[in-house]
């Protein structure tokens, strides 16, 4: 029984751990604008494009298709897709 006490009380403080954490990572996404957002994560892979190189209409499907692929939040893409669109 004390075992279970034990792990039980390891399992509760690692939830808490990650939840704190998540909401860190969270915030700090949040406070990140389009352009940085797009530098930091569209380089990882490949070279980017010139903002120009697409319109409103091709970024948003490109946008779409990269949010999947590299593994981005709805927020993050939205924030990189507006950027594109507006140094466009």
């Amino acid at each position: 029984m004390k075992k279970q006490t034990i792990f039980s009380v390891i399992v509760i403080a690692a939830a808490i751990c990650a939840i704190t954490i998540s909401g860190c990572l969270s915030e700090r996404i949040a406070a990140k604008g389009g352009a940085q957002l797009w530098g930091e994560n569209c380089t990882r892979c490949h070279n980017i494009p010139s903002p120009t190189s697409f319109n409103d209409a091709q970024w948003d499907l490109t946008g779409n298709h990269m949010r999947m692929r590299a593994n981005l939040t709805a927020e993050e893409a939205k924030k990189i897709i507006e950027f594109l669109k507006m140094a466009n």
